[in-house]
C-alpha cells in the first residue's frame, strides 16, 4: 500500500530516501485523483523494496505541494536524491509512471 506522506514526514520519507520516490499529490474530492489512486496502489506493490511510493493529501498538507508548484491535481512527482526528476500532471497510464521509476533503478 502507498505510504501516507505528510508535511511532517515528507523530508525524511522523500528527500532523504536512498531509493527513487514517487509521490502522488491528491485530494479526496478530486475525480481524476480517484482514477489515479488505484494505479498508484498497484505501483506501490510492484516496486516494494525497490522504490518508495506515497501519497500527499494536499488539503491537509500544503507545505510541499506549494514548494513544488503543485497547482493541479493529481500531480505525480518522481524524486531521486531529493531532486524532482519527473512530473506528471493529470491522469496518465500506469506505464508512464513506471517508466519514470525504471529509469532511476
Amino acid at each position: 500500500m502507498a505510504l501516507e506522506i505528510t508535511d511532517a514526514t515528507f523530508e525524511e520519507t522523500v528527500l532523504k530516501s536512498d531509493k527513487p520516490v514517487l509521490v502522488d499529490f491528491w485530494a479526496a474530492w478530486c475525480g481524476p485523483c480517484r482514477m489515479v489512486g488505484p494505479i498508484i496502489e498497484e505501483i506501490s506493490g510492484d516496486y516494494e523494496g525497490k522504490a518508495v511510493v506515497g501519497k500527499v493529501d494536499v488539503d491537509a498538507n500544503q507545505e510541499f505541494a506549494a514548494k513544488y508548484g503543485v497547482r493541479n491535481i493529481p500531480t505525480v512527482l518522481v524524486f531521486k536524491d531529493g531532486e524532482v526528476i519527473d512530473r506528471k500532471v493529470g491522469v496518465a497510464p500506469k506505464n508512464s509512471y513506471t517508466e519514470a521509476i525504471d529509469a532511476l533503478l
